[in-house]
């Protein structure tokens, strides 16, 4: 039996189908056990190597499919992690921008206390400046009028003794 695989599979399909049925069992039926598995001793035989080379691909196929399934999740976890942290750092960034504005509107409101308060305090020590140099113009003047009064009655007292002692000269100048 040199033939090809389909003939010898045509084979076997014919001869099940033109066996003789087994008495009281329809879908049973008689066959020559040596032939049958001569024809499949060669059927095996002739199964072409691709078949067998088809088998290796196939699992070879299948475990370069697993391992690239297994690489995409690695990477996927991987793009998940960085994802992650850009997203944390992002969001810690976001947290310092809002804790930075913050604190520039707390030094501002701070600055604008203490400006008013040093405008304040210098207006303060302005005014009591200005009273202090009034007060001391004030005492200044009354001290003057008071000087003024004292020299004024001196001189009159020193001019009066010698109107007494002096006699009524008339001198021309």
């Amino acid at each position: 039996m040199s033939s090809n695989i389909e003939d010898i599979i045509g084979s076997l399909y014919d001869m099940v189908q033109d066996a003789r049925t087994m008495p009281l069992a329809a879908d049973k039926c008689i066959l020559e056990r040596d032939r049958v598995l001569d024809m499949l001793d060669e059927v095996i035989a002739q199964m072409p190597g691709e078949l067998k080379q088809s088998r290796t691909i196939v699992e070879s196929r299948n475990e370069l499919i697993n391992q690239a399934r297994r690489e995409a999740e690695g990477i996927l976890r991987q793009a998940q992690e960085q994802a992650q942290a850009l997203v944390t750092k992002e969001a810690v960034y976001e947290e310092a921008r809002k804790r930075s504005e913050e604190l520039i509107a707390q030094t501002q409101n701070r600055i604008l206390q203490l400006r008013k308060a040093g405008n304040d305090y210098m207006d303060d020590a302005l005014r009591q400046t200005e009273e202090t140099i009034a007060q001391a113009l004030s005492d200044v003047r009354d001290t003057r009028m008071r000087f003024r009064t004292v020299t004024e009655a001196q001189e009159q007292q020193a001019q009066q003794p010698q109107r007494k002692a002096a006699p009524n000269v008339d001198v021309e100048m």
